[in-house]
């Protein structure tokens, strides 16, 4: 039964951070596109800005926490296989 519950989890944590990888991807791509827009527009040019730099902190803590679900994961596996299960 745990072993079931560690797979479910870890499933999961794979499926949220590949989606999330993804949209990080999206907006990193939206705001250099617009950063780098031939526009006249300077508030255009600072949205793009701060999409960029709110995608590279959204990747370091989405790094982050995929790093702590690992460990937990990892550990969650240690203690079912600890149980006999």
């Amino acid at each position: 039964m745990a072993v079931d519950l560690v797979s479910v989890v870890e499933e999961w944590t794979t499926r949220i951070t590949a989606l999330a990888w993804a949209l990080f991807l999206f907006t990193w791509s939206v705001g250099w596109a617009l950063r780098g827009a031939p526009l006249p527009f300077a508030r255009v040019k600072r949205i793009g800005s701060s999409l960029v730099e709110d995608s590279v902190w959204a990747a370091f803590w989405l790094a982050v926490g995929m790093t702590v679900f690992k460990v937990v994961t990892y550990i969650a596996s240690l203690i079912a296989q600890g149980l006999g299960f």
